[in-house]
């Protein structure tokens, strides 16, 4: 369906969180709704120039299911785009009146956010809060600083989340009504991480979840817009029963590319005694096969007698304690730059961050007392062959009595001492392998490691870690040969 031609700066774009939703997806995504009433009352809370009503629109007109009526209600906050989403909803009223379909729509040249809260906070000068049977939508993608307007307004409606695409979805599910169905496409962060999980336990306990996408490709479905989080489209309905089974499907994101879908317990999907509420999403056999594996193990960390942390230096707040390089007085300190070859190689004269910091009394509560530490990067790279990049920090290699990990980095830890060379080894074999990777990115569509998510893993029992430390000689190999080692001791008891 033709709509007005647009042009939208990547800075624009970036500044309202704006990722306009492209033809294919769009209409993949219009494909996913069930049976629909007579009169369908729809929502496109984040409408742009309108491309996810066309194509609903243009779908339910190929349908002929018995839709006699569409009372569409578009938001849509940028000006610049409003034209074009005016042309595309008269397109559509066009449509639906060759099959018989009446048509019509509102456009709000409003903040959903703003509105829609303040509606739904029981106001008694409010206007009452719009209900719908359908939402389709694609929600800006961008952090809500914690003293903001927005956020203030959201805790009100009794939402509360750090990212407007969850604030989205969050009040869209309060608009729908039961057995309302809601199709969108968002980051796919929010299934696991300490940030969402109160927007995922409302999610769960307000929607029921029937089907879960995702794209092989990062770049693929927004392949013009720079978006870096992976994406996840999902359908769910308005109510409190979870199916037994939903459909998982993929596909390269790119036009006209197959689907591969399959139906998995919904068990496998949110485990029912994990309280984070993850959401594991298997794409592969390799996925499959991955979960298996880390399903068979049960140690903790605890269990383990060892700990996770974030890296304690936040390096703008101790700016004036950094030294480019290292000086009397000062101790390393670490940042993933450092990381060669699955150990810390320090200093870096070249590198642009500092090498040292102050070993003084202000300072030394961000630093630790050297020792036998693994270390991992908390954001990797998009083009990274892992998800998980651990390293090991050798006191023989990096000489200092304390030593400062950066805030980038998770350092695990004894109780906030070094801990056994062995062990150490042993778990960056672990934590550097296929089967690690394969299994975290079930659950995590971005490029973020929380000291959480370590946390929640499970773990190989400590003997068996050791043995994969004594076996392994050197960290530098490829990864073939360490998933060779790690493989031995996983597999050994089949």
């Amino acid at each position: 369906m033709p709509s007005a031609a647009i042009h939208v700066t990547r800075k624009r774009q970036g500044d309202l969180g704006q990722f306009l939703t492209p033809a294919p997806v769009a209409s993949f995504m219009a494909s996913l709704f069930g049976p629909l009433p007579r009169v369908v009352r729809l929502l496109d809370a984040g409408a742009g120039a309108g491309a996810l009503t066309a194509a609903f629109i243009t779908r339910l007109c190929e349908r002929n299911d018995g839709v006699r009526c569409v009372e569409a209600t578009l938001y849509e906050v940028d000006p610049l785009i409003q034209r074009a989403l005016l042309e595309t909803v008269e397109n559509c009223e066009r449509l639906c009146s060759k099959a018989g379909i009446r048509f019509a729509f509102t456009i709000h040249p409003a903040d959903f956010i703003h509105e829609m809260s303040t509606r739904l906070a029981n106001d008694l000068f409010g206007a009452t809060a719009p209900a719908f049977n359908a939402a389709i939508v694609n929600p800006p993608y961008r952090k809500i600083s914690t003293g903001s307007i927005e956020r203030r307004k959201l805790h009100y409606a009794g939402v509360e989340t750090s990212n407007l695409y969850a604030a989205f979805i969050a009040l869209i599910q309060r608009l729908l009504t039961p057995g309302g169905q809601l199709v969108g496409i968002t980051p796919r962060s929010f299934c696991n991480g300490p940030y969402f999980r109160s927007f995922r336990e409302d999610f769960l306990s307000t929607l029921e979840l029937h089907r879960l996408h995702v794209f092989e490709s990062r770049e693929a479905a927004f392949r013009d817009a720079s978006v870096l989080q992976e994406n996840v489209i999902f359908h769910a309905v308005k109510g409190r029963n979870q199916p037994r089974r939903l459909v998982i499907s993929t596909s390269s994101g790119e036009s006209e590319s197959a689907v591969a879908a399959g139906l998995i317990p919904f068990a496998e999907v949110v485990h029912s005694n994990d309280p984070e509420k993850f959401i594991h999403i298997p794409s592969t056999l390799g996925h499959a096969a991955a979960k298996k594996t880390m399903d068979s193990l049960n140690s903790s960390l605890a269990s383990l007698g060892l700990c996770v942390s974030t890296g304690r230096v936040v390096d703008f707040r101790l700016k004036h304690a950094l030294r480019r390089e290292p000086e009397a007085g000062t101790v390393p300190l670490v940042y993933p730059c450092h990381f060669n070859g699955g150990t810390v190689h320090w200093p870096k004269p070249e590198s642009r961050k500092p090498n040292a910091i102050l070993n003084n009394d202000e300072t030394r509560p961000w630093l630790v007392r050297s020792g036998v530490y693994l270390l991992t990067k908390r954001f990797t790279a998009k083009e990274e062959r892992r998800r998980l990049v651990a390293c090991l920090f050798d006191p023989d290699m990096v000489q200092g009595e304390f030593v400062g990990f950066e805030n980038h980095l998770n350092y695990f830890h004894a109780n906030g001492r070094g801990i056994d060379r062995h062990l150490a080894v042993g778990l960056f074999a672990f934590l550097n392998s296929t089967v690690v990777d394969q299994y975290f990115r079930r659950f995590s569509g971005h490029t973020q490691v929380n000291a959480t998510d370590l946390r929640k893993l499970a773990y190989p029992d400590r003997k068996t870690l050791q043995a994969m430390g004594t076996a392994i000689r050197e960290l530098d190999q490829s990864q073939e040969k360490l998933d060779a080692v790690v493989g031995k001791y996983l597999h050994a008891d089949e």
